[in-house]
């Protein structure tokens, strides 16, 4: 395992979880001398090419359309995090604000209370058929209808209905799924950290503990991971995140006391590494 600098991250291996917040974490860790092992540590990973999502945005805000029809609630929260990035959540907020919103299911009508509004409708049962029936008696010729799809489903019964409604759709994904080669650079990080070939692993949320037992688990390499936790130290950015590394058979060796966002997680890094 490498030697660190007191109070830096020079020469340290670092295993972080790849997500579109995480990189930030990760550059951090890197202006610290770190070398960051990006690692895909969520099943459910942002678009490859954020543009057409970011220009469906921009369309949504310039002209708003009639109709949202809205199939996961992680599609929502995908579209508010590009927005953010470029400069036009607000915008984005606003002209929500004036569309009629069609959710499936609870998880998009919670998303939406989250940010004070609400669906509009949600038809039952919360499935394609469920919405494709509660919008049978609407009258939608004419009407503009964004669609927020999630991966491998295009929804061509949904998008054929509305067509032939007569309602012009716009359809945007705006996340993708985890591959097998993602799940491979996994792996193929818990084995390095299984080898001692990594001095630290930052875990900033339970899911990414999950992912990383179930994966190991489904390809037969539970004592590895054992071996990995053993060896690697581990930073967990807050409390419950802390207990599902000890569920897991790992011990946390650092933790922010309080405020568990990303530069108090670097900051206690640096102090951890500054007492040995």
């Amino acid at each position: 395992m490498s030697e660190a600098v007191a109070g830096s991250m020079a020469g340290l291996r670092v295993v972080v979880p790849e997500t579109r917040e995480l990189e930030v974490l990760a550059r951090m860790l890197e202006r610290q001398g770190a070398e960051a092992i990006r690692c895909p540590l969520v099943a459910i990973i942002d678009a490859a090419d954020p543009a057409p999502i970011e220009a469906w945005l921009r369309r949504f805000i310039a002209t708003p359309p009639d109709d949202l029809i809205l199939l996961t609630g992680e599609g929502l929260g995908r579209l508010l995090g590009v927005a953010e990035r470029v400069g036009i959540e607000g915008e984005f907020r606003a002209a929500l604000a004036g569309v009629r919103r069609i959710c499936r299911g609870p998880k998009p009508s919670q998303k939406l209370r989250s940010i004070g509004l609400g669906p509009d409708l949600a038809p039952e049962p919360a499935t394609t058929a469920g919405i494709i029936a509660g919008m049978q008696g609407l009258d939608l010729k004419g009407r503009w209808v964004a669609v927020q799809l999630y991966p491998d489903n295009p929804n061509a019964p949904l998008i054929d209905f509305l067509k032939a409604a007569g309602a012009q759709a716009d359809p945007v994904l705006p996340y993708a799924y985890a591959t097998r080669a993602e799940d491979e650079r996994v792996l193929e990080a818990v084995g390095e950290m299984a080898a001692g070939r990594v001095d630290l692993v930052v875990f900033t949320s339970t899911p990414q503990v999950r992912r990383l037992v179930s994966l190991a688990e489904a390809a037969g390499q539970r004592a590895m991971l054992d071996e990995a936790l053993k060896r690697t130290r581990i930073a967990a950015v807050g409390p419950v995140v802390a207990e599902a590394v000890r569920a897991a058979g790992g011990e946390v060796a650092v933790m922010p006391e309080e405020n568990f966002h990303m530069k108090p997680m670097v900051n206690a890094i640096l102090a951890g590494l500054s007492r040995g």
